[in-house]
C-alpha cells in the first residue's frame, strides 16, 4: 500500500492526508527528501485504529500511527504550560484543521502542507514565497515556546544556506535565558546537523550575531576578538580564523568527526595572557585542557574528543613538520600513524589552517610513503629483532632508515623544484 492508497482509505472514512514540513520544502527546493512526515485530519483516534488495524502507535507525547513504513500524525493543537520545551499540552482532535496543525510549527518554510490526492499546496502561512526570497522566518510569537527552534534555525541557515529575518533574530535573542533549559542530547543533535552542512559557519554565525552563542558554545565565542600575528593571519581574529579553517574542511571531507576537530583546534587562544598577544605559545597545550568542558557540557561521544584533542595537540607541529631534521620528522609521522585521527585526516586540517597557502605544509604524501616503504617489517627483514637488540634501538633503527629514506627524497619543496 502505498502513500495513495492511504490517503484513499482515509478520504472514504471522512479525512485527508497531507505530506508537511520539511518533506514539502525540500520537494519545493528540488532537494532530495529524506523523510516523509504526513498529518491527517477529520479522523479521531479510534476511526483511524478501525480504519488500519495493523498500524503501530509510535511515539510518547503525542499518537504517531506507522502504517507500511510511512510515519502519520493526528492533526494537533500544542498549547504551552509551563517553561522549557517539556512545557506543552498536545490537543488531537478530528475537528483541528491543517491550517491549525501547520501553524505549530517553527518557521513558514516547514509550514507548507500537500495534499497527497490532489497535490494542492497549502501555505497559510507564505512559506512557499520565503523559500523563493531564500528567508527563515518564524510564524508567530509561539516560536518562543522551544528555545531549540534558537538552534534550528541556525542550523536551517546552514543547510539551506537562507538569511534569517531580522524579527526571527529577535525573538531568538529572547530566548537566551531559557536556552539553558535544553537538554545537551537535543542541542548536540542540532550541532551535529549544522557540522555537516556545506558552509557549517553559517550555524556559529547566526549564533554570533544573535547573541546567543556563548551559551552552549562559549569556548568558540571566546575567540571572538582575541587577536593574532597579522603576518600570518591577515583574516583577523581566532574567531574569523576558525570559521575559514571549519569550512575549508568542509570542502575536503564529510566526516564529521575532522571538521569538529577544526572547529575546536585553537580554542587554547583563548586563554593566551594579554601581555603574550598577539603570538600564542602553549596553546595547543591550553585547548587539549579546555577540551573536556566542552565535550562534557553538550555530552560529544569520546571518539570525537580523542580525535580533536589529537588535532589540537599536534596541528603546530603538523604545520612545521617538513622543516624538521629528518629524524625527527620520522618520529612525528609515526607518532600521527598511531592516532586516531591519522595522517591524511591531519594534513587536511594543517592545510585548511594555514592562511598564507604554504607549499611546505603538505606533509602527507612523504609521510605515507615514508611508513610505507620504511616499517617495523622492514626492520625486522634486515635482520634487527626487538627481543634481540631492544625495543629503543629497534625504534631508532627503525626513525634513522626513515630518516635516510626522507633525505634521498628530499623534502617536499625540493622535490617539487626538481620537477
Amino acid at each position: 500500500m502505498n502513500e495513495k492508497d492511504i490517503a484513499l482509505k482515509i478520504k472514504k472514512n471522512g479525512g485527508n492526508l497531507y505530506l508537511v514540513g520539511g518533506a514539502v520544502r525540500d520537494e519545493l527546493m528540488k532537494r532530495k527528501i529524506h523523510d516523509k512526515d504526513f498529518c491527517v485530519t477529520g479522523i479521531s483516534y479510534n476511526e483511524f485504529i478501525k480504519i488500519f488495524p495493523d498500524a503501530k502507535i509510535i511515539g510518547k507525547d503525542f499518537p504517531v500511527f506507522l502504517v507500511n513504513n510511512f510515519e502519520i500524525a493526528l492533526a494537533r493543537k500544542d498549547v504551552k504550560k509551563a517553561i522549557g520545551y517539556k512545557g506543552f499540552e498536545v490537543i488531537t482532535s478530528k475537528d483541528i484543521t491543517i491550517e491549525e496543525d501547520l501553524k505549530r510549527r517553527d518557521l513558514t518554510i516547514n509550514a507548507i502542507a500537500k495534499d497527497v490526492l490532489t497535490g494542492k499546496i497549502i501555505d497559510p502561512y507564505n512559506g512557499v514565497e520565503d523559500i523563493k526570497n531564500r528567508y527563515i522566518k518564524h510564524i508567530d510569537d509561539s516560536f518562543c515556546e522551544d528555545p531549540l527552534r534558537a538552534y534550528r534555525v541556525a542550523r536551517f541557515a546552514a543547510q539551506l544556506k537562507f538569511r534569517v529575518d531580522i524579527k526571527t533574530c529577535e525573538l531568538i535573542k529572547k530566548l537566551k535565558d531559557e536556552l539553558v533549559s535544553l537538554t545537551p542530547e537535543r542541542v548536540f543533535q542540532e550541532f551535529r546537523k549544522a557540522l555537516n552542512t556545506n558552509k557549517p559557519s553559517i550555524f556559529f554565525e547566526v549564533l554570533k550575531n544573535t547573541d546567543i552563542l556563548d551559551v552552549h558554545f562559549k569556548e568558540i565565542y571566546d575567540l571572538i576578538g582575541v587577536t593574532q600575528p597579522k603576518e600570518y593571519h591577515p583574516e583577523g581574529d581566532v574567531y574569523t580564523h576558525t570559521m575559514i579553517v571549519l569550512d575549508r574542511v568542509a570542502l575536503k571531507t564529510k566526516d564529521e568527526i575532522v571538521r569538529f576537530s577544526a572547529l575546536v583546534h585553537d580554542i587554547g587562544k583563548a586563554r593566551t595572557p594579554k601581555e603574550s598577544l598577539p603570538h600564542h605559545i602553549g596553546h595547543e597545550i591550553l585547548g587539549v585542557e579546555m577540551l573536556d568542558d566542552f565535550c562534557d557540557r553538550l555530552k560529544v561521544p569520546s571518539k570525537w574528543r580523542k580525535c580533536a584533542k589529537e588535532v589540537t595537540k599536534y596541528h603546530m607541529k603538523a604545520g612545521i613538520c617538513t622543516t624538521m631534521r629528518p629524524y625527527k620528522q620520522a618520529v612525528f609521522y609515526n607518532k600521527i600513524n598511531r592516532t586516531s585521527i591519522g595522517i591524511i585526516n591531519l594534513q587536511i586540517i594543517a592545510t585548511a589552517d594555514d592562511m598564507l597557502n604554504r607549499p611546505s605544509i603538505n606533509f602527507a604524501k612523504i609521510a605515507t610513503e615514508t611508513l610505507k616503504e620504511i616499517n617495523g617489517k622492514s626492520i625486522i627483514d634486515m635482520g634487527f629483532y626487538p627481543k634481540i637488540v631492544g625495543k629503543d634501538k629497534f625504534l631508532n633503527i627503525l626513525y634513522e632508515k626513515q630518516a635516510e629514506f626522507i633525505k634521498k627524497g628530499g623534502n617536499i619543496n625540493e622535490r617539487r623544484k626538481r620537477k
